[in-house]
């Protein structure tokens, strides 16, 4: 339920432009030159690799750390000096511990800028496709007939991207100032130094500001193996999403996956944690709280009485605590512990029905059971605000049946001056997160 608002292709003309032009800016600083290029090659990482970097397979090749084979390639190139920003990088880690993330990733940056940074290599004449360089650049009179008829290095024409969806070359235009410098990249754990090291040393040298975080996510494995098509366990989203449905797929996926580490998908876990933390509960709580409300409070949200020491207590909760630890592990991308901080929060709710026992206070004492019902439909509604960004059409539903207006869903109302309107007509509930079966289990 998420999708891109803008798509771009490398073969576009504004791609073009964008590319070209910042190209132009490293070259008016001094920062590219030309020269030969020998080294090892691989096509799949599209990138060369020292001889430090590469291992020996059985079969007398060699290999990069991907796993992808490497040959030997000899081209004249056009050349970064990206040596000269070693020193500015490595202050940059130290200054902004933020700019990589998680932390192990910012290490393993660190040691390999310890080691030295090499010239990079930013354009080949051995392929066909690809970005020409700027004009000004294919008629350079010191080019030899070897020389000409070059095209950008992919890196540096891919990580343009960035800033082709925002309408640079044109950094006045109300996107541009609006969106860069980026707050976030999110990248594959595979691609860290493209987006860490050469990608803000490019920026420096073209007089451009750097992305605040660049945010390296891990992989995930499916029942404790490597996704393989030859294995033939490759996740496929659709599948999840036909089985278990799209709130629950992206549920599981942010709670059982640390970000920034590897994860493990098992089929027979996710449908233990979906049932444990969605349908029996947080859905579960909303269910039956709503039905009770339905058919005690004469489907109306109860007026409260004075609230006990309890009700305080789950309800400061909801207000004062809930948001503010959300906040703190999403700014450190811990979407895992967001969401068990919401479970926390739902589990504390259900100790506090099982403690109250409405059905009970319904007979002796309905005052005090309405009073319950209230705080209940109050901590139901500061949940489904707080889960919107995961499972945002579970979480509608519940505010739906709680009468909440669109306009009043953000973070920024779970607190008592926003709370359910007592005497608010609600319609007879209905489950939002059904319990799953394991049909293979059953079968």
């Amino acid at each position: 339920s998420i999708s891109n608002d803008d798509f771009i292709r490398t073969s576009q003309a504004r791609h073009h432009k964008a590319a070209k032009h910042i190209w132009q800016e490293i070259e008016k600083n001094g920062d590219i030159y030309l020269d030969n290029y020998a080294g090892w090659y691989s096509v799949r990482d599209e990138a060369y690799f020292g001889e430090d970097e590469l291992q020996e397979g059985d079969d007398g090749h060699k290999y990069a750390p991907s796993g992808a084979r490497v040959v030997w390639k000899e081209e004249p190139s056009y050349f970064f000096r990206l040596s000269k920003y070693a020193d500015k990088l490595l202050k940059l880690y130290q200054d902004h511990p933020e700019f990589i993330q998680p932390e192990a990733r910012r290490n393993e940056m660190i040691a390999f800028l310890s080691g030295g940074l090499r010239d990079l290599s930013i354009s080949r004449t051995s392929l066909t496709w690809g970005i020409p360089l700027p004009e000004s650049i294919q008629k350079n009179p010191e080019n030899t007939e070897a020389h000409k008829n070059h095209v950008m290095y992919v890196w540096v024409d891919a990580l343009t991207n960035y800033l082709t969806g925002v309408g640079y070359p044109d950094v006045e235009n109300e996107a541009y100032r609006k969106y860069w410098p980026a707050d976030l990249h999110v990248i594959g754990k595979d691609i860290v130094r493209f987006h860490t090291v050469y990608w803000p040393a490019l920026l420096m040298a073209a007089g451009l500001d750097l992305p605040r975080t660049v945010f390296a996510h891990g992989f995930i494995n499916v029942e404790g193996r490597k996704m393989s098509k030859s294995i033939g366990n490759v996740l496929s989203p659709d599948i999840l999403i036909e089985e278990f449905g799209v709130d629950q797929t992206r549920y599981i996926l942010c709670r059982e996956i640390s970000h920034g580490q590897d994860g493990n998908f098992s089929r027979k876990h996710a449908i233990e944690r979906l049932n444990s933390d969605l349908a029996n509960g947080l859905g579960n709580l909303a269910q039956r709280t709503l039905s009770m409300i339905y058919k005690n409070c004469d489907g109306k949200i109860p007026q409260p009485g004075e609230f006990s020491s309890d009700d305080k207590a789950l309800l400061i909760q909801a207000y004062q605590t809930l948001i503010p630890a959300c906040r703190d592990y999403m700014d450190r991308f811990e979407i895992h512990k967001v969401l068990q901080e919401i479970s926390a929060l739902a589990s504390a709710a259900d100790s506090y029905v099982d403690a109250q026992a409405p059905w009970t206070l319904k007979k002796e004492a309905p005052a005090r059971m309405q009073t319950v019902l209230y705080t209940l439909a109050e901590i139901i509604r500061c949940l489904a605000i707080a889960i919107q960004p995961i499972t945002p059409a579970g979480a509608g539903k519940m505010l739906d049946q709680l009468c909440v207006a669109q306009a009043d869903r953000l973070f920024v109302h779970i607190d008592e001056k926003n709370a359910v309107i007592p005497g608010t007509v609600i319609d007879k509930p209905e489950g939002v997160f059904p319990r799953l079966v394991d049909t293979a289990e059953a079968a």
